[in-house]
């Protein structure tokens, strides 16, 4: 298409009247002065608004100077004279740069009339595709926040910052020395200035001291090795007719205690490719670029060079379809993690160049994600570079608001800080006394262990029987205390609704006390000990659900106490013959004893044993509850080994 408005001039020849000022606009634009040419076919608008050659240079020229939102009056009037593809493609493309995106669209679907190329329909609808698809962008960093550096900048283009060994690099029309004629503003020089993460030292700007920069053309983006002593930037647009055709690499190296003057770099491979915006690897092995070579998928894609035994960058490959899409990619930035950020204006955006990142989803596939609209603008937002990565780190954008062209911003996460919640949880020992209140139970050994079972604290309990530990909100522990003579018991605890929703907090910092008690039993050989609650079908000796459950609590003391070995019993009434209870008493001590050990209680850490009716607490029982005062199931320590 590019071709197509390029040789469009060279056949007309109509249109009398204004012929000198046709010719003289015309030798502009084929001659890359698009300003120029603005201003000469403007003059001839002014007297003849339909001029159909007035208004397709000028369109055109703002295409081409990347000015494209400024294109649209007149690709419409276009469209009106004659319409075409391209002059529809153009003004969908125009109104998306505006953020219009329901007229874009349109232009777009009319563009599709105009043609049977499958290749032009199928960059068509990824347009259509494009502006949808951008209604849904999430912020991919949500509390990043974007800041015009007003003292940095200046009226005219500053952008394209880097930082190496305490100084920010960056690429400014600041004291200029000519016009750059397809734009009509100053030609770009590089500069620099102290810094120290985010924070610039402006009174101290000066031109790039390591070699002089050039009068009459652009020097651009630049990139430095990580070890500081290679120097590669982009440099072009000069209307010498002994200079370069077109922007090129060229690179400076550091020998001899200074940098030497620059050189024409062999990954260029040809004098009339576009080549800029370098970036290298974090490890400098590799070099990325943006250049228009033929091959790529679309007017500008990103490449990667390896650095070859001799130091220099060859062997030059395209990023791929993935990356690179049928618009323009540039500004490659790699990330120490894998990840790789760069611009593009054709992925699904917000306006012209967004920044965008290509990073692996959990299946490892690639994908690319847009920055989101706290980073992007409906403008070019680029050249992306971070002073500590993800967190902190400039860019380049020319949206509104700013004090130039392009100008430099800094962007800082501004994650809200985390309300900080501390639990602080009084753990209190005790002892239990037959007949009297629980009692305090000083120097007890008590350890907390988190919800993996790790040990986490632990600690004696002081003369008032009180252990402190601080916890984590939302979170499940348990808590182990013993001492010696005494059973060792263990007791979960959670701290799940106990402490306040951080979002209903003011204060940075809350302490929330909360309290639980610990009672320890005497551990006493030969002590009976009544489990309650433990009941039998009539004649059964099966463990009901409910039997089970208190089984549970004998389970958990001998897992805490895995010193000790005990007897457990089961007692009758004396309501039937001494024989049939004992037996029955007997099934039913095996049957608690075997359930024990299929919940992880080693056999011969427990003998069963059934006394029938041989050891009745009440004598001649005459009611119903001191019968089931008899009918008790009991356990005994019999064996404490050290």
């Amino acid at each position: 298409m590019k071709n197509y408005f390029l040789g469009i001039f060279l056949i007309m020849l109509s249109l009398a009247g204004c012929k000198s000022l046709q010719e003289k606009g015309t030798d502009q634009f084929l001659s890359g002065e698009y300003q120029y040419a603005i201003n000469t076919f403007s003059q001839i608008l002014e007297q003849d608004t339909a001029n159909e050659r007035a208004n397709e240079v000028i369109a055109e020229s703002y295409r081409l100077s990347n000015r494209i939102e400024n294109s649209a009056d007149y690709y419409q009037k276009l469209v009106d004279i004659e319409p075409s593809f391209e002059r529809y493609f153009f003004l969908g493309q125009s109104l998306k740069a505006q953020q219009k995106g329901d007229e874009a669209i349109e232009a777009f679907e009319n563009a599709k009339n105009y043609t049977q190329d499958e290749a032009l329909l199928a960059r068509t609808q990824r347009e259509i595709e494009g502006i949808n698809l951008a209604k849904g962008i999430e912020n991919y960093w949500p509390f990043h926040e974007l800041v015009n550096y007003r003292e940095l900048n200046t009226p005219g283009d500053d952008y394209a910052p880097i930082v190496s060994e305490n100084f920010l690099y960056f690429t400014s029309a600041r004291q200029a020395s000519g016009i750059y004629p397809a734009t009509g503003t100053p030609y770009t020089k590089l500069f620099r200035a102290r810094a120290e993460d985010l924070r610039v030292d402006v009174s101290g700007i000066q031109a790039l001291p390591e070699f002089p920069n050039e009068e009459g053309l652009n020097q651009a983006a630049m990139a430095i090795s990580p070890d500081g002593n290679t120097l590669i930037y982009a440099r072009g647009n000069s209307t010498s007719p002994r200079d370069l055709p077109e922007t090129a690499l060229f690179a400076s190296y550091f020998r001899g205690g200074g940098f030497t003057l620059p050189i024409w770099l062999p990954v260029n491979e040809e004098e009339n490719w576009w080549n800029s915006t370098p970036a290298f690897s974090p490890d400098g092995e590799e070099l990325y670029f943006a250049s228009d070579r033929p091959g790529g998928y679309g007017g500008i894609d990103i490449y990667k060079a390896t650095k070859l035994a001799n130091g220099d960058f060859g062997n030059a490959v395209n990023l791929g379809p993935n990356v690179n899409t049928p618009g323009n990619e540039l500004f490659p930035r790699p990330a120490p993690d894998g990840k790789f950020f760069f611009a593009s204006d054709g992925h699904p955006g917000f306006g012209k160049l967004d920044l965008f990142v290509a990073e692996q989803d959990e299946s490892g596939k690639q994908v690319i994600k847009n920055l989101g609209e706290n980073i992007n603008s409906e403008a070019d937002d680029f050249g992306i570079f971070f002073t500590n990565y993800p967190k902190e780190g400039f860019l380049s954008s020319n949206r509104e608001g700013g004090i130039g062209n392009d100008d430099i911003y800094y962007f800082e996460d501004k994650t809200p800080k985390p309300k900080i919640v501390n639990v602080l949880l009084n753990v209190f020992t005790k002892q239990r006394v037959a007949g009297e209140p629980d009692q305090v139970l000083d120097n007890t050994r008590v350890v907390l262990y988190d919800g993996n079972n790790k040990q986490i604290g632990g600690d004696f309990s002081n003369s008032n029987g009180r252990v402190r530990f601080t916890l984590e909100p939302q979170s499940n522990y348990t808590i182990i205390a013993s001492k010696g003579g005494y059973f060792s018991k263990s007791v979960p605890y959670n701290t799940f609704g106990k402490t306040p929703d951080p979002a209903t907090l003011v204060q940075d910092v809350t302490n929330v006390t909360l309290d639980t008690t610990i009672v320890l039993d005497q551990l006493i050989l030969e002590k009976s000990i009544v489990l309650e609650n433990i009941y039998y079908d009539l004649d059964k000796a099966d463990i009901r659900p409910d039997a089970a459950k208190e089984l549970d609590k004998l389970v958990q003391i001998l897992k805490d106490n895995p010193q000790i070995r005990i007897e457990l019993s089961s007692h009758t009434d004396d309501r039937s013959s001494d024989a049939y209870n004992l037996e029955l008493s007997q099934r039913r001590a095996e049957s608690a004893v075997n359930y024990m050990v299929s919940q992880g209680i080693a056999a011969d850490r427990l003998v069963a044993k059934g006394y029938g009716e041989t050891q009745l607490i009440i004598e001649n029982a005459q009611t119903e509850e001191d019968h089931q005062v008899n009918r008790r199931t009991e356990f005994k320590v019999i064996e404490i080994k050290e």
